[in-house]
């Protein structure tokens, strides 16, 4: 067998995030990004396949008896930061660290998940088989990412999705609904005692956003938290709205369903309220789960993450755990450091090690 040595997979994982970051990947727009990864796993005789924009590979000796590990990240960007002094195609590499758009969300994170993915591709007798994904359309939810990625392989056991985490354990994620509310009222003149004003109808709807309290709280996430983002309503300025639209943001924990927060919510509020999707539930992984109890072992904090991933539209318990830091995601002047690149792919070589 011949494994890799550490010093190869860091160099492979630097060489294949900088042709990722040259190579734009809007989400629905992954295509060449998608090639390139084929290509890296293909040069190094890993057999692989595509779904959509989504490239799916398996450990070479690949036992159905055995349960599976799905290794998951996204190679999709969001669009770059108006705020960029730099070209976010780039890829440029200055003072240890390398910059460009998605370098840190989550390239970094899914050339060491490859990598610590080809350190084992060879191994026999593993305890579970190895799932690689590398996911399109992530940064939007997109029905053509995980979904329809996870729907075309073997049910997997639990996943590990790299996301910046400066690799401590994310044993929770918040989900999210958007809502699209109607507040309703009669038209009439402004001048005259007429119509009834949909603006004060929503006003009483908002104010019941801004101020109930969900009865259960999350260990991990806190409370579930709702936003209401945007307002719309009138014509001119002598009519009484007979409508008033507006969206609220909704942030879900572990503790309800986005069904049942939904319910609550329709319950409570006068206006009509249709959610854009209740597909993007939260989700949480046992504190006792083997992955969250190796991750501890390696001296790794837990928390609860306030950011939305693949995780939410898998079906499987999910670990999110990754090199780079949150906050530089969606960022101007996106970089990742190489240091943590290389830490992430020992993290999670070390990681895997402990289960397998």
């Amino acid at each position: 067998m011949n494994r890799p040595s550490i010093e190869q997979l860091q160099q492979d994982s630097l060489m294949l995030l900088q042709a990722l970051i040259q190579t734009p990947s809007l989400s629905r727009e992954e295509g060449q990004t998608a090639q390139l990864i084929e290509e890296f796993l293909t040069a190094r005789s890993i057999a692989n396949e595509r779904v959509g924009n989504n490239v799916i590979a398996y450990n070479q000796f690949f036992d159905v008896s055995k349960p599976t590990i799905l290794l998951n990240s996204h190679h999709d960007t969001v669009k770059p930061n108006p705020g960029y002094t730099r070209d976010p195609f780039h890829a440029e590499l200055l003072d240890g660290k390398l910059y460009g758009l998605g370098s840190n969300d989550a390239g970094g994170c899914l050339v060491a998940l490859i990598a610590a993915f080809c350190h084992y591709y060879q191994d026999q007798n593993l305890a579970y088989n190895l799932c690689l994904i590398a996911s399109a359309e992530e940064e939007v939810s997109g029905k053509n990412g995980i979904e329809a990625a996870y729907a075309a392989i073997t049910d997997c056991e639990f996943a590990i999705v790299g996301e910046p985490t400066l690799l401590d354990l994310a044993i929770a994620e918040k989900g999210l609904m958007v809502l699209d509310c109607v507040a309703h009222g009669e038209s009439g003149h402004a001048a005259r005692e007429e119509g009834i004003n949909a603006i004060y109808k929503a006003l009483e709807d908002i104010a019941w956003f801004s101020k109930y309290k969900f009865p259960k709280e999350s260990t991990f996430l806190g409370p579930v938290k709702m936003s209401v983002t945007m307002v719309n309503a009138g014509s001119q300025h002598n009519v009484v709205p007979a409508e008033c639209h507006y969206v609220v943001d909704v942030r879900t924990t572990d503790v309800y369903s986005n069904a049942e927060i939904l319910e609550i919510i329709r319950a409570q509020v006068k206006s009509d309220v249709t959610p854009r999707s209740t597909r993007l539930n939260s989700s949480t992984i046992a504190m006792h789960h083997p992955v969250v109890k190796a991750g501890i072992k390696l001296g790794k904090n837990t928390y609860g993450s306030p950011t939305m991933s693949d995780q939410a539209l898998l079906p499987i318990p999910s670990l999110k755990v990754g090199p780079g830091h949150s906050a530089r995601s969606h960022s101007a002047d996106e970089f990742i450091y190489v240091a943590e690149i290389n830490d992430g792919i020992a993290f999670y070589i070390q990681l895997l090690k402990e289960i397998l």
